[in-house]
């Protein structure tokens, strides 16, 4: 492991356990509020559950990219506190679930020393930067923008306990224009591009989800890649000056562009951006990450095995159903790969796991392992938040929803890979990012003939990409006990014309209204 983080550095964290284990003990006694211990837990990533006895924790692993020494520690953690399961984010984090408080000290106090840190995990603080889990091995990739994201995400762990921000800070980079890590959907993005030979970046501002979503707008010029730091660190000064400190619901990058306007925006960024540079000390010098490995090809052709640009090399996806990643699960696979040399081990913002960097042979052992508990299909690999009951925002059970149209799905016998992966989230905060997915979902209650109900508001056409990124079209909404009974009668309607969803939905609107109109309420 690189000793990127000081001794000094880790005391700092550390001597703030104490005092947040007594305050979370006061929660507990009712000395403090709900919303007063939410204002100071989130930032160090940790969240009181919907009984306001239990709490969650967010391992902030940077950029999702895990050595085998984290993932060993992962397990050691898990096995101790007696959890089935842990929970793989839509930011390339993990989730543990019904903890006590001194369990969530005790845990953050044990994973700092791994460098697994949760400081800045939620709150008003720069979060887990994202990144094209398959960076470095993508044959469309730019550059591997690996080692720039961690540095990136480093940097802001490095200063966790001194930012004063207005709300969240949200900041991805991507390898190419796939945008595996939503940068045009973010609050600052950096996609990976070219001036010539040397590595560069654009750079997009002001994306976000959930309330009012928008897409982000582009600099308009692109940067060095080891400038990146200084445009991190405009970002922050930016928002730092200009953001609303006084309503929370209007404090995100996206609403300075609403009151400055591009331009301005441009503008103001750039003053901040000649400010940070006046300082300097932020450039960098990159060390290549490592993916050279003895090759060996397989025939084997599979939906979850994606061959590299190294040649005879292979990536391996792995998707534990609702990101629900049983810990024997998780014990088996950290036995195969202590065996294998020059491994890497990264999250998606999909709720699943990417292994990189194995021959043939070595690939063909992990699909055979995993195949037991990876979702094989699109619909399977659909992503869903916590949601209720764990969650205090949650509004409805979105990881009961996926089960339930999954086991709905098995027994009628409708396994081919027709439908793409659903985006569902238990509320209106869109953690399961449905703007942007083919099918999104967002729970919420509605009144029907008089009577509070469960229903699902659902969008239908998002994607994202460098030019194409768009937000679904809200139909409208759906019953919670409906959804799967649409969803099926949609399967069943594609597969008789034997075409695809997209086809169906965009070619054959009128089809595909007549299906969807019976459902809305």
């Amino acid at each position: 492991m690189n000793e990127i983080f000081s001794n000094e550095f880790k005391k700092i964290l550390l001597d703030e356990i104490p005092a947040f284990r007594e305050f979370g003990h006061k929660f507990l006694n009712g000395e403090v509020s709900k919303m007063d211990f939410k204002k100071v837990s989130g930032g160090f990533g940790i969240y009181a559950q919907r009984d306001q006895k239990s709490f969650m924790i967010r391992l902030r692993v940077s950029c999702g990219v895990f050595s085998k020494e984290q993932l060993n520690k992962l397990y050691e953690i898990a096995k101790k506190y007696n959890l089935e399961k842990v929970h793989l984010t839509t930011r390339q984090a993990i989730q543990l679930h019904d903890l006590s408080i001194d369990d969530v000290c005790d845990i953050m106090e044990e994973c700092i020393h791994k460098d697994i840190f949760t400081r800045g995990g939620g709150g008003n603080f720069p979060r887990n930067v994202a990144i094209s889990p398959l960076s470095g091995v993508d044959e469309e990739d730019m550059f591997d923008i690996v080692p720039y994201a961690l540095a990136c995400d480093n940097h802001f762990i490095k200063n966790s306990y001194t930012y004063k921000l207005p709300r969240k800070l949200k900041v991805s980079v991507a390898s190419n224009n796939k945008d595996a890590s939503h940068c045009t959907v973010q609050d600052l993005g950096f996609v990976a591009c070219k001036d010539g030979e040397k590595d560069c970046f654009k750079v997009y501002f002001g994306g976000g989800m959930g309330r009012n979503p928008k897409i982000g707008i582009e600099l308009g010029e692109i940067i060095d890649a080891k400038d990146i730091l200084y445009h991190i660190d405009a970002m922050v000064l930016m928002f730092e000056r200009k953001g609303n400190y006084e309503n929370k619901n209007k404090a995100r990058v996206r609403y300075m562009i609403d009151t400055l306007g591009e331009d301005g925006f441009r503008s103001e960024y750039k003053k901040a951006l000649e400010d940070v540079k006046a300082k300097g000390g932020l450039d960098l010098t990159i060390t290549p990450i490592d993916y050279t490995k003895n090759g060996v090809k397989t025939e084997l052709k599979h939906s979850r095995l994606f061959a590299q640009k190294q040649e005879g090399l292979y990536s391996v996806y792995v998707h534990p159903v609702c990101g629900q990643f049983r810990v024997s699960d998780l014990k088996d696979l950290i036995d195969e790969l202590n065996e294998m040399e020059n491994i890497h081990v990264r999250s998606s913002m999909t709720e699943g796991f990417y292994v990189l960097n194995l021959n043939g042979k070595e690939a063909e052992r992990v699909l055979d392992l995993t195949s037991k508990y990876s979702a094989e299909t699109r619909l399977d690999q659909s992503v869903a938040c916590i949601g209720v009951p764990t969650c205090q925002m949650g509004v409805s059970n979105s990881q009961h929803l996926l089960e339930d149209v999954i086991k709905y799905f098995d027994d009628n016998k409708c396994k081919k890979d027709i439908l793409p992966s659903l985006h569902i989230s238990g509320c209106p905060n869109s953690c399961g990012v449905p703007q942007i997915g083919a099918i999104g979902l967002s729970g919420k209650n509605k009144r029907i003939d008089n009577v509070s109900t469960p229903v699902y508001e659902i969008s239908i056409g998002g994607k994202v990409g460098v030019g194409i990124s768009r937000f679904g079209k809200v139909y409208g909404d759906i019953k919670e006990v409906e959804v799967k009974v649409f969803l099926l009668e949609l399967y069943k309607e594609i597969e008789a014309l034997g075409t695809t969803f997209e086809d169906f939905v965009y070619n054959q609107e009128d089809k595909f209204n007549k299906i969807i109109d019976k459902y809305l309420v």
